[in-house]
């Protein structure tokens, strides 16, 4: 098709738009105003260019909307388990196998790394700041060498993958006009060598500062007096301790009468079941192993003495939840390597997800309500859509632009009706400087891997997939290189940087809260070994695939 203006107004939201993440702007209204402008230039019909705005967001969410589902559902999993107290009890035995600070680094990046697989870091975040960072700081492993492995292993390794979920590769696969498993493949490779990498480099760089296991390491980080890191683990772990007892007595001299004043006696004395939160880590003022059998939630309120058969139960979904899933990611694998079972992929993967989500979901919630489940279950699934939209609902307007850049959607978006010839409009704009893109792979990959960490700058690492995705599909065939892999590789960068390791203005202010450093120190410290990760593992994805 002939290049015109709206070829040039598309190009120009692209360059908005990026301009707009670089300066930590979010890039909603610009997506939205590129996708009228581009419409309005192409039709001339301000009517149509409205109905443009309306339905690229609606195709958007249309072919989204598995990914929406699947978030909520998980999430809502999770929420019955925190019921139960399944989550902690799924973690509290690697606490015992941390003996020295260089064991509690690979158990706490494994962990995290495990927990963040099947339900993202936000959740694995508190976790394991709760209940195995206290017991690694205790073994000798340094506050921010805990708070790099959290973020390398969490943050970076699963999210950049997310090989369970498959939220990352659904929109990458989708921008790129190939199949969400080519993409979750590669990006699982990928996201293994970077990790791989980058915990290695970091466990270098801490190896030296490794110290002797001692209870004092614990005593002096839990008595850390900055304020504001102490509000920010408070706001994750809805810490609650209890106040010093103030001792009212009789004012002296003259005043009104029956005036008082109050003397603070201090903080109070730790008992045994205090001693045994620090010890576990739990900061909520109760075992770990009696988390939420009846107390009121979460937050370990109400005081209810947790009944024996809430505690087999706890104990029992604390089994059975990570063994099912394992096994579903098993099954998978047996359908992908071998002929023993049929091959799930695609959307068919995302619906066994969801499908064993459900179950794990209802038998939850009916284990801990019994007939209330009718409603409670409910309720976890509504608060999983409120989760669902607000981390990800930002992406529907700007996929909404990067699909009008798509032939395959421009016709519906812009309601051209049956037979129109729809513009591919960044295809277009690559066909005509096609003879100025390099044949090297290398080169287009690693351009990619820059444009993927400079989307990545507005804080979520997801916002950007639509562009990295569109560039990889056009970018590919010109060059010679697979857009899978180049969806992937764009995929690293931006979920690696806005996911939450290489910017302080993201996710990672949640790790560095927890394990109570500082969070430009935590980037600084991540830096090197993150990038060193994405250059290696983009010069093995080029060579390999």
């Amino acid at each position: 098709m002939q290049i015109g203006a709206a070829h040039w107004v598309f190009l120009s939201g692209i360059v908005v738009i990026i301009a707009a993440m670089i300066a930590r702007k979010n890039v909603v209204i610009p997506a939205i105003a590129a996708t009228f402008l581009t419409a309005l230039a192409f039709d001339g019909s301000p009517v149509r260019a409205l109905q443009s705005v309306f339905n690229a967001s609606l195709t958007a969410a249309a072919e989204l909307f598995n990914i929406f589902l699947i978030i909520a559902l998980v999430t809502a999993l999770l929420g019955a388990l925190r019921g139960l107290g399944a989550d902690r009890r799924m973690v509290e035995p690697f606490r015992h196998v941390m003996r020295s600070g260089h064991s509690a680094f690979w158990v706490i990046a494994g962990m995290t790394y495990l927990i963040s697989l099947f339900f993202w870091p936000t959740p694995a975040v508190p976790l394991i700041g709760a209940i195995l960072l206290p017991a690694a700081i205790t073994a000798g492993l340094r506050p921010i060498a805990a708070a790099m492995a959290m973020a390398i292993a969490g943050q970076g390794m699963a999210l950049s993958s997310d090989y369970v979920i498959q939220v990352a590769p659904g929109l990458s696969a989708k921008a790129a006009g190939v199949g969400t498993t080519e993409v979750a493949d590669r990006a699982m490779v990928l996201s293994l060598i970077t990790g791989g990498v980058a915990l290695f480099v970091g466990y270098l760089m801490n190896r030296r500062e490794m110290r002797a296991p001692d209870v004092q390491h614990l005593v002096a980080w839990e008595n850390g007096t900055e304020e504001t890191v102490v509000r920010a683990r408070r706001r994750f772990l809805s810490i609650r301790r209890a106040p010093a007892e103030p001792v009212a007595v009789p004012a002296g001299g003259g005043g009104a009468a029956g005036g008082t004043t109050v003397i603070d006696k201090g903080p109070p004395r730790r008992d045994a079941m205090t001693e045994r939160a620090l010890a576990g880590g739990a900061g909520t003022g109760t075992d770990a192993s009696d988390g939420a059998d009846g107390e009121g939630g979460p937050d370990g309120e109400g005081g209810a003495v947790p009944g024996e058969n809430c505690v087999r139960r706890s104990k029992a979904f604390a089994v059975i939840v990570p063994l099912t899933l394992a096994g579903l990611v098993v099954y998978m694998l047996l359908g992908k390597f071998t002929g023993l079972v049929p091959e799930v992929v695609g959307g068919d993967a995302a619906a066994l997800v969801g499908g064993v989500t459900v179950l794990l979901l209802i038998a939850a919630a009916l284990s801990l309500d019994g007939p209330r489940c009718l409603d409670t279950c409910a309720d976890h699934i509504v608060d999983g859509l409120v989760f669902s939209v607000k981390a990800m609902g930002v992406v529907i307007p700007i996929a909404g632009f990067f699909f009008l850049g798509n032939a395959d959607f421009a016709g519906k978006i812009m309601s051209l009706g049956d037979g129109a010839t729809a513009p591919g409009f960044l295809f277009d704009l690559v066909t005509k400087i096609q003879g100025a893109i390099p044949d090297s792979g290398l080169i287009v990959g690693f351009g990619l891997l820059l444009i993927g960490v400079i989307t990545g700058l507005d804080g979520s690492g997801f916002s950007g997939l639509p562009l990295t995705g569109s560039l990889a599909g056009t970018l590919g065939p010109a060059s010679g290189t697979d857009p899978a892999l180049l969806a992937a590789i764009g995929q690293m960068g931006s979920v690696w940087a806005g996911g939450g390791v290489l910017i302080a203005w993201s996710s990672l202010l949640a790790v560095a809260g927890f394990a109570r450093v500082p969070v430009l120190e935590l980037v600084r410290r991540s830096f090197v070994p993150v990038v060193a990760g994405l250059v290696v593992s983009t010069l093995v994805g080029i060579a390999i695939f």
